[in-house]
Order: structure tokens, then C-alpha cells, then sequence
């Protein structure tokens, strides 16, 4: 795995917000672009929940092919950073397997995931282009950016409430030493092979891990480690 699909990916995971593109079947032949709040998976794979009577949804039955790209705001967006990945999306049969990661990080959906022509639909990456800023412009190809599937994903949600039950003054600890805030509430809402994002205050705080991470005895070797480095 290369340098740069790890920094793309990790880039990546600190959004939740993008904009998906697919070819319009309503106008043949031109790109459709519409909002696509996401999530990306424990390998990298950004999965969208989106409505059977949406124009993309209808898009994308007709043709898989589409991208997603993802940068955050910026008074100047030409030198931002951002991540394009351009691959193919399908439908996952499986609607409750990742409902409460993508709640977790979007809960106003909630409404929308209880209609039931709303599904989760995943993107398999093809090609993925990332700009780390200006003049840092870089292919990059799936097998550098994505990570291999591990326990860790099945572990998760014990992780979490381990953490927010029993080590709230972690949380507190590390949203200090890393973001520099003082928050009154917290809560881990993901943990993954690059690191965790906990809400504070209602705002959402990214940690990433030194190096990646693959099932929850390295996870808490990473956290014991964190909370040391805030307790020096």
C-alpha cells in the first residue's frame, strides 16, 4: 500500500459530505451531480443511503458507473484538498449490517432509513484522484487506497460503548491534547483501521492512529497510548 492511498484514505474518512455524479438516463449521455452525505466503510469504500425515486438511484440502475468527490469548504477551493473517486456503485442487500455506523455519523437520517425505499448503496472504487493541495496531484489506484476487511468492523460497537460508558474522561482527555477544546459532552461515535471521531459538543472531532489498526486489542493498545501521551 502506498503512502499517498493511505493519505487519500484518511482524508477521506474525515468527511461525511460529498457530491455523487452519475450519468443521467433522463439526459443521455450528461453527468447528473447531487449531495450524497457518506460514510466510508472499514476499508475506505464510501457507502451512500439514498431513495429508489431519486433521480441518481435511477441513474445508477441503468448505469453503475459514477464518482464521488469530497472536499471540505474553503475561502479558496482551487488549493483545498480533495479526494475523487470515481468506480461503480451497487446496492447492498444487507440494509441493518451498516444502519448504525452510518446513523452514528449522520442521525438526522434516521427518518429516512425507516422509509422503505431507501437503501444503502456502496461504491467500489476503481480509480481515485487526490489533490493534497496545490501542485500535489496524484492517480491513485484502489489496491494503494483501500484496506483489507478485518474483525475490527464487528467489533466496533463494543468498542464504542466500552469507551463511552467507562472512559468519557479520555475522551475529554484527548479532544484536549489533540483539538485543543474543552468540551462538556462526548461521545465516540466510529472507530476504524485509521482512527476514531468522537462528538463533542455536537461537533465532530477526528483522531488518527500512527499506523493502522486491525481488531480491537490494537485498538486499545492505540487509545492506552493516546491517553498516556494527554496524561504527559
Amino acid at each position: 500500500m502506498s503512502d499517498l492511498g493511505a493519505e487519500a484514505r484518511r482524508f477521506t474518512r474525515r468527511q461525511q459530505q460529498a457530491v455523487l455524479s452519475t450519468l443521467s438516463q433522463r439526459l443521455e449521455g450528461y453527468p447528473f451531480g447531487s449531495v450524497a452525505p457518506f460514510v466510508l466503510d472499514h476499508s475506505g469504500r464510501p457507502v451512500i443511503l439514498i431513495s429508489e425515486l431519486a433521480e441518481h438511484t435511477r441513474n445508477l440502475r441503468a448505469d453503475a458507473r459514477c464518482s464521488l468527490i469530497v472536499q471540505p469548504f474553503s475561502p479558496d477551493m482551487q488549493t483545498a484538498g480533495r479526494v475523487t473517486v470515481v468506480g461503480r456503485a451497487a446496492p447492498l442487500d444487507d440494509k441493518t449490517a451498516l444502519a448504525p455506523r452510518y446513523l452514528r455519523y449522520h442521525p438526522q437520517a434516521g427518518d429516512y432509513f425507516a422509509m422503505h425505499d431507501f437503501a444503502f448503496w456502496r461504491i467500489e472504487p476503481v480509480r481515485i484522484r487526490y489533490i493534497g493541495g496545490f501542485g500535489r496531484i496524484h492517480w491513485v489506484e484502489p489496491q494503494d487506497y483501500l484496506l483489507p476487511e478485518g474483525p475490527l468492523a464487528e467489533q466496533e460497537a463494543g468498542i464504542l460503548a466500552h469507551m463511552n460508558a467507562d472512559h468519557p474522561h479520555n475522551l475529554r482527555d484527548y479532544c484536549r491534547h489533540v483539538h485543543g477544546v474543552e468540551p462538556q459532552t462526548v461521545e465516540m461515535v466510529g472507530i476504524d483501521p485509521d482512527g476514531f471521531d468522537v462528538r463533542a459538543d455536537g461537533r465532530l472531532l477526528r483522531f488518527d492512529f500512527p499506523a493502522p489498526i486491525a481488531d480491537a486489542n490494537a485498538a486499545r493498545a492505540a487509545l492506552v497510548q493516546l491517553a498516556r501521551q494527554c496524561r504527559a
